[in-house]
């Protein structure tokens, strides 16, 4: 899994805030800060599709976009993917873990307990 650029990261975060699927122009419309081009949304936008972070469908001669992973699965993956890297993935995680603050440690805790519960 590639990591977003800064751009591609801030269409993300639009879509990602969305219950629902956008259009470009309602994408270019959340980024109106940045003024950019609605060609470079809909860039963009199409490159987001082609790696697989965006699905799309059609609306008239509109496409829809949304994300095709929540925010949390996409993060994720991109850390399972950076564990990858690693020759002594043990070694790794300690040293990830090593460096949380007590509340992602505790957050960490909970989800290790949850996976040891017995499911009914």
């Amino acid at each position: 899994m590639n990591r977003l650029g800064d751009l591609e990261r801030a269409v993300m975060e639009v879509l990602w805030a969305e219950d629902e699927s956008l259009t470009v122009r309602e994408v270019s419309r959340a980024l109106a800060d940045r003024d950019l081009a609605h060609t470079t949304v809909m860039t963009v936008l199409d490159r987001l599709a082609k790696k697989g972070v965006v699905a799309r469908s059609r609306e008239g001669r509109a496409w829809r976009y949304r994300p095709a992973a929540s925010r949390e699965s996409y993060v994720s993956e991109l850390m399972f993917d950076a564990l990858g890297q690693t020759g002594d993935r043990g070694a790794a995680l300690a040293a990830f873990v090593r460096s949380m603050s007590g509340n992602e440690a505790e957050a960490l805790r909970r989800a290790l307990a949850e996976i040891d519960q017995p499911r009914t």
